[in-house]
């Protein structure tokens, strides 16, 4: 069976503090098949001189003006040729230089690969130093349906057929990638949980500001998919239940 071409791309805009330890991450994977692609923004740090310093190991890379984050992102997919496409943005890591190879070799022992693969995510900080697993964990079985209870599978540790993959919408400004993600499940007939920790998720922390308003995307885009009265009252029981924790501290 011939092995997949992994395309993992990178999008950075003044990212020098984060980007090398990606970089590293990415170059250093034992599995052979990659092709690595940078997408920058126009950085005017010292992102660029970063870059070109590890240049020989990328695949390709682009630095100019663009949208937004995820006008970059649909810049990277455009540039993709390989059988998958991985997003791991800068500050981001893959866990171990064998990450992709133990994935593959897992695959090969089932004789298919699927139309999606996904895994768990580990947090990190500024620093790379380890906060733990994510909070929320991968389920057993993954469906679109399966985002109604939040993104359940982190972005990173999220690959799907390039053939499958579509542009992010640009409507969106904060969780596109959340919309991009649902078509994607929408799209794919195979989905295979891998049980690995495929990436190191730099925690980076959001603003009130957007916090407040991702959450109003995000609300958008359940509705969307899953209906306004649904979602209405899958948020209600939310709210039941944080408040029951909230009561049930405050009495210990």
């Amino acid at each position: 069976m011939i092995q997949p071409l992994f395309s993992i791309i990178t999008v950075t805009y003044n990212a020098e503090q984060w980007l090398e330890r990606t970089i590293l991450s990415v170059l250093s994977q034992s599995y052979p098949h990659i092709e690595y692609i940078l997408i920058d923004g126009a950085s005017t740090d010292g992102t660029l001189e970063i870059a070109n310093r590890y240049a020989s190991g990328i695949t390709c890379l682009l630095s100019e003006p663009d949208k937004g984050l995820y006008d970059a992102m649909n810049k990277g997919l455009h540039k993709a040729t390989g059988d998958y496409v991985w997003f791991l943005n800068a500050g981001d890591t893959l866990p171990t230089a064998d990450t992709i190879y133990r994935m593959v070799k897992r695959l090969d022992k089932r004789g298919i690969y699927p139309d999606v693969l996904y895994g768990e995510t580990n947090l990190v900080d500024a620093e790379g130093r380890s906060l733990g697993a994510r909070r929320l964990k991968a389920p057993k079985k993954l469906t679109w349906k399966s985002f109604r209870m939040g993104m359940l599978v982190c972005h990173q540790s999220f690959l799907v057929k390039r053939e499958l993959a579509p542009d992010y919408d640009l409507n969106y400004r904060l969780v596109a990638d959340y919309d991009w993600c649902l078509r994607c499940l929408k799209r794919s007939n195979t989905i295979h949980h891998t049980h690995m920790i495929l990436s190191n998720f730099l925690e980076a922390g959001m603003s009130t500001v957007n916090r407040k308003a991702s959450l109003k995307e995000r609300y958008e885009i359940m509705c969307r998919y899953y209906g306004k009265l649904p979602v209405i009252l899958l948020h209600g029981w939310f709210a039941v239940r944080f408040y029951f924790a909230k009561w049930v501290k405050g009495r210990v």
